[in-house]
């Protein structure tokens, strides 16, 4: 019996028309253009706008866009998804509501929140129902409304968040083409430098929670920087040793997209030219789940079949994780 791997065979995106750049986030606080591109990268973010919108309005277009570029009907889907730390509501899952609206019913469908590596743990678990043979065609969704928990009073964390959607299709694959391993680590001791205090079982919502504006993004920004670099540079590496890679093997890093400078030291470490990276960090900001899958939306006419690509990511918690592709189409 041939073994069953698990290809991407199409990636769909989707992004808010709203662009929130550095010159408008000056009028609203103390921080300039050159401050915030000098220690992120970022010139602009994307921002959902409009009444009873939420991340299932940006998850469904990017799984629509895939339903339509591939021909397939909704009812062929057998699984839904969805990595967010926005979802719509605690429940029903947002992997549910986007089923709903892109007319899904064949299929079960679920969330994982594992932050910023939320895509990665999402596609990590997908694979595996592929492989598994009972399945076979899963659409994993990286989706996040950041803006819902942003405070754009808080300068360290208002200019690094954006909003935005991506997915891709799983399938069956027999020939060397698809995920071919991943490495993913969490440490939950990182919890207290990455988090949003309020909302949970442990702290219900109260006045006292929202006037204490315990219902957003809290960061410790040095720590979790640091930490950032080294896991994700490092799980990258191990990754490219286990498989014997090298740079010269990797078409693409498709690394999350936090910050310039953990971007770079990534690459650094694989052995990669500035080239060999997907970045659009400058006009999307941090979508947290969305990233990879956005990048990979900007680059899909660039891949070739065939390319090793490494997807790496870091997220509070602290979760982290590299997974090696080698791309189907």
């Amino acid at each position: 019996m041939e073994k069953i791997t698990a290809a991407i065979t199409s990636v769909g995106g989707y992004v808010p028309e709203y662009r929130l750049t550095n010159a408008i986030l000056e009028t609203m606080i103390d921080t300039n253009d050159e401050w915030i591109k000098t220690r992120t990268g970022v010139s602009e973010r994307r921002i959902q706008k409009g009444e009873g919108l939420a991340s299932s309005d940006m998850g469904v277009e990017a799984v629509k866009n895939i339903l339509q570029k591939k021909g397939i009907s909704p009812d062929e889907i057998d699984c839904v998804i969805c990595a967010t730390v926005t979802p719509d509501m605690l429940f029903p899952s947002t992997a549910n509501i986007i089923s709903d609206k892109a007319g899904i019913k064949n299929a079960f469908s679920f969330d994982i929140n594992a932050a910023c590596s939320g895509f990665l743990y999402a596609l990590t678990t997908g694979t595996a129902l592929i492989e598994s043979g009972r399945y076979k065609k899963i659409i994993v969704v990286g989706v996040d409304k950041m803006s819902s928990i942003v405070d754009y009073t808080d300068r360290t964390t208002c200019v690094l968040f954006g909003d935005g959607a991506g997915a891709v299709l799983l399938e069956p694959s027999t020939d060397e083409n698809g995920i071919k391993d991943s490495l993913l680590r969490t440490d939950g001791s990182g919890k207290p430098f990455l988090h949003m205090k309020a909302g949970g079982s442990l702290k219900p919502s109260t006045i006292e929670t929202v006037m204490a504006k315990e219902h957003f993004i809290y960061q410790e920004g040095q720590t979790v920087f640091k930490v950032a670099v080294k896991s994700m540079a490092d799980v990258s590496y191990e990754l490219m040793q286990r498989n014997n890679l090298t740079g010269d093997d990797i078409a693409w890093l498709v690394p999350h997209q936090a910050n310039l400078r953990i971007i770079d030291a990534t690459a650094n470490r694989m052995g990669l030219p500035k080239e060999k990276i997907m970045i659009n960090i400058e006009k999307y900001g941090n979508t947290t789940a969305a990233t990879i899958p956005l990048c990979l939306w900007d680059w899909e006419s660039k891949l070739k079949k065939g390319d090793n690509l490494i997807f790496a990511a870091f997220g509070g918690g602290f979760t982290w994780g590299a997974t090696w592709v080698k791309w189907a189409y």
